[in-house]
Order: structure tokens, then C-alpha cells, then sequence
């Protein structure tokens, strides 16, 4: 709720418990001074509304987030976005909200939700970001081949996370490529990207496994990946950004 509070406009109301309220008290002052109507409440009702076994006592009512993808992308116009994750048809929203979280901490750009997946509103995926649902601007667009197509008119090039690829991260990153601006394709945690969207990609991925384990999840992946990009990216500043 303090992510939330402190993106003016974002919160309409909160429910909590006097418990709760007493407890939150730099919370309640800062929602006063948002102008946020503060609702004291019954464990009952704050337990309906909060859909958690053991909720925290307090639910804030927010609106969405979500951007345009044209406006997503051209967030950054000074230079044009460097990093973006792109989930296609992700149904987990735990995953969903890792990845959220995830690409925050790397520094993405945006993260955009495509196809016939989860709502990344759905209470879990919300709180498996952790606050960085209001961090990183937020795209839902239904149609994978608009969302790449967007991407490549940024400047992006393409790749697909994808375990089966020939590539993989380590020669991925020594070839050069992870240092591109770069829109990465996260498939969905039982199927996938599928055949269709792979040929959508300029390249498809793998994340090395090194050891025994079968294959990472989505979320797992997804940090890799991103981190990956990031961290080749901040050595290769992009051109035109006055650093040597």
C-alpha cells in the first residue's frame, strides 16, 4: 500500500481494522494527506475483501494501472527503451507477479501481458510484485504479433526464452547480442511460446542448466534472462547517452 500511496491519484479508498489502523498510522496520515478516504472496518469484511487466508488487516481499492503499448514504449524518448518482458499467454499469477517484480528490479522499461492468460490484477499476482505493479508501466494487449511488432518499432530486437533453443545465454552474451536493446518473450509455464510465436522472435534463447534440474520456471527464467540483458546492457551504455 506504500507503493501505492505514493503514486498520487492511484489509491480511491481504503478499508482497514482499528487494529490495523493503529498499527499503520504514518500509513493512514499519508492517505489523509492524499485525500484518500480511510474506512475502519471488521476483521470480517477486511477478510472478504482482501481474498487472503491471513490478511494484513487493511485493502486499499486502487485504479489500474495499465498503459497503451505505444505510450509504454516511448516512456523513455531520451533515449528509446532499452529492456521490456513480454508474457504470452502466462496463466500463473504468482508467476505473473514475479515477473512484474523482476523486471522492476532490473530496470525494464515495461512489462506487457499478451494473449489468453492471467490478470495481473488477480489479487496473488498483485501481491507477488510486491509493490512493483506501480513501479514499471504495465501493458495488456491481446495480440503477441502487435506486441513485436510495437517492440521492433522501439528499436528492440526480439528473443524468445525457449529451453529447446541451440543458443543459449553464455553464447548469447559472448556473441555480443544481450548488449542490443531487447524485448524478451516468456511463454506460457506448461506449453510454452509455441511454434507460432517463436517465428515472431529474432532469436530464440536458452537458459544453461548446469547442473541436474529438468528446466527452470517461468518466473526462475525470466529473472535470467532479464538480469542477463541488464547487466551487459549496463557495461554497453547505449549510444548517445554521453557515457563513455
Amino acid at each position: 500500500m506504500r507503493e501505492a500511496l505514493g503514486s498520487p491519484g492511484l489509491v480511491v479508498e481504503v478499508y482497514a481494522t482499528a487494529d490495523a489502523s493503529a498499527r499503520h498510522d504514518g500509513l493512514r496520515r499519508r492517505a489523509d494527506a492524499a485525500r484518500v478516504s480511510w474506512h475502519e472496518t471488521s476483521d470480517d469484511v477486511v477478510r472478504t475483501i482482501s481474498a487472503t487466508v491471513h490478511p494484513q488487516g487493511l485493502v486499499a481499492v486502487c485504479r489500474t494501472v495499465d498503459v497503451p503499448l505505444a505510450t509504454a514504449l516511448s516512456a523513455t524518448p531520451a533515449r528509446g527503451p532499452r529492456l521490456v518482458a513480454v508474457g504470452v499467454h502466462v496463466s500463473d499469477p504468482g508467476n505473473a507477479g514475479t515477473v512484474v517484480r523482476c523486471a522492476d528490479a532490473a530496470g525494464a522499461d515495461a512489462v506487457v501481458f499478451c494473449g489468453d492468460g492471467v490478470d495481473p490484477y488477480n489479487p496473488k499476482a498483485v501481491r507477488a510484485s510486491v509493490g512493483s505493479l506501480f513501479h514499471v508501466p504495465l501493458v495488456l494487449e491481446a495480440d503477441p504479433a502487435l506486441a513485436v511488432a510495437a517492440a521492433r518499432t522501439a528499436g528492440l530486437q526480439v528473443l524468445a526464452a525457449d529451453g529447446t533453443a541451440g543458443l543459449d545465454l553464455d553464447d548469447a552474451e559472448a556473441s555480443g547480442l544481450l548488449a542490443a536493446p531487447t524485448a524478451w518473450l516468456f511463454g506460457n509455464e506448461a506449453h510454452g511460446l509455441g511454434s507460432a510465436v517463436l517465428e515472431l522472435a529474432d532469436s530464440a534463447v536458452a537458459v544453461p542448466l548446469y547442473g541436474r534440474a529438468e528446466s527452470l520456471n517461468l518466473a526462475a527464467a525470466a529473472a535470467v534472462c532479464l538480469y542477463a540483458s541488464a547487466r551487459v546492457q549496463r557495461r554497453v551504455p547505449a549510444a548517445g547517452d554521453g557515457r563513455a
